[in-house]
């Protein structure tokens, strides 16, 4: 099936520092969440695996702000046609043609450019250097 948006390289990098920005504040706000989670479990006397993001914003309820902002970031994301792989990661895939197979572009937070491709049922661990590219396919 092809997507909507397919990218072409000089449109993806044209997107990162935008989605530098979404990823970094995404991240920022998962933590948060994350920490008040935390406070809640312990507060409760329950494994944090116990509670929803029900549970916190009835406890919590300045928490209901956080997370529309953070689905309103998820969804600006998607809406562009990229595709957010992995929040903690900092993984945003971007739909592209190469030799005519759909495949993504692979970008990953803190990386100054889109340098990377893997075929859509690769993942990241099959991260491919782009033509011309000179940086490591590994994990930052």
């Amino acid at each position: 099936m092809r997507p909507e948006k397919v990218f072409r390289v000089d449109e993806a990098n044209a997107f990162v520092p935008r989605l530098e920005s979404l990823v970094s504040r995404l991240q920022r706000g998962a933590l948060q969440l994350q920490d008040e989670m935390v406070r809640l479990a312990t507060d409760a006397g329950v494994a944090v695996a116990d509670l929803t993001a029900e549970d916190l914003v009835r406890r919590v309820p300045a928490a209901r702000t956080l997370i529309e902002e953070l689905d309103g970031i998820v969804r600006e994301i998607e809406a562009s046609g990229a595709h957010l792989k992995d929040v903690k990661l900092g993984l945003v895939d971007f739909p592209t043609e190469r030799e005519g197979e759909i495949v993504y572009l692979c970008w990953q937070s803190g990386e100054p450019e889109v340098a990377f491709w893997h075929r859509t049922d690769e993942g990241f661990a099959g991260r491919q250097p782009l033509p011309g590219s000179t940086r490591t396919p590994y994990l930052q």
